[in-house]
């Protein structure tokens, strides 16, 4: 990468570039390091122009809003990618279908289908993200899933040319989709059901109250760590945790929160290493007691 090239391209564009940026306040952890760039691109042409000159041989990881990510300490060599509001636009096409930004937060289009009175989006309003990581991850919860509402994905290839990709041919999994690691989501459309709005709001409604009955909030934390281990046990994967280690265990100020034992904590100020050792430990004495191998459901940059 010719990081000179890419700071003249700063001056010429209204997207913001940073440059040895931390990334600290940049995820729900309030852990990690530096990235060499840090780019929040205002239109989709200034996101092409980028790609098309400047992507080549280099890592390019994009973030939403860094809510199930755990960023190392040590600096990132590439380019971390934001969008900006424009990318967080959403609109109704037509009585069922709405068009929504992949930076567009779950809960935003969780209220705009309510507003539009249309049902099926109610369990956004429980999942801390963007449409963006949505998709990729194939997030949910309460029994609903992305798969369950997207008609398809307005996307781009390192190489800046924009794509289009029907649901109809995207294997999704639990929290996870065949779609390649390299392609940058743009926009979604998703379909829902007419319901009135007073119906929707009372379903949001009963969803938050059940998810913070059972879930920590206003913690710095990056969510469900792990996946449960669809298939080879009845068990949930916080209830295989509390099975296996101590109510207490923590490294250094990473913990592991007692309303919920598969979201861990920085209780103040842990580093990725401390972190990264609970993550070990826990995997370490699950496999133990039960046998079952671990899979994160966190993202890990660096």
């Amino acid at each position: 990468m010719n990081l000179e090239e890419i700071k003249n391209l700063s001056q010429e564009i209204k997207g913001k570039f940073f440059f040895d940026y931390s990334l600290k306040k940049k995820n729900w952890f309030n852990i990690g390091g530096n990235t060499k760039i840090f780019f929040k691109p205002d239109s989709l042409n200034e996101l092409v122009n980028y790609l098309k000159n400047y992507s080549k041989n280099q890592k390019i990881i994009i973030i939403g809003a860094g809510s199930n990510i755990l960023v190392k300490d040590t600096e990132f060599d590439g380019t971390i990618i934001k969008f900006g509001k424009n990318f967080s636009r959403i609109s109704l096409i037509n009585q069922e279908i709405i068009v929504a930004g992949s930076a567009t937060t779950d809960k935003h289009l969780a209220e705009f289908a309510m507003e539009s009175g249309l049902s099926g989006f109610e369990f956004l309003s429980c999942i801390p993200g963007t449409v963006g990581g949505g998709i990729r991850m194939n997030s949910g919860c309460f029994g609903s899933e992305f798969k369950d509402i997207l008609i398809s994905v307005q996307a781009i290839d390192k190489f800046g040319k924009i794509i289009t990709i029907p649901s109809s041919k995207i294997n999704f999994e639990y929290r996870g989709t065949d779609l390649p690691n390299d392609i940058i989501f743009l926009s979604a459309s998703f379909k829902g059901q007419r319901k009135s709005k007073k119906i929707i709001e009372r379903k949001m409604i009963e969803l938050k109250e059940k998810k913070n009955k059972a879930q920590p909030t206003q913690l710095k934390t990056g969510g469900s760590t792990f996946k449960n281990p669809i298939g080879q046990t009845n068990k949930k994967v916080w209830e295989l945790i509390k099975d296996a280690v101590p109510a207490d265990l923590h490294f250094g100020d990473a913990t592991i929160s007692n309303k919920h034992f598969n979201f861990f904590v920085n209780k103040k100020d842990a580093k990725y290493e401390d972190m990264e050792k609970l993550i070990n430990y826990v995997k370490q004495k699950v496999k133990k007691k039960s046998g079952i191998d671990l899979d994160l459901e966190i993202k890990i940059i660096g």
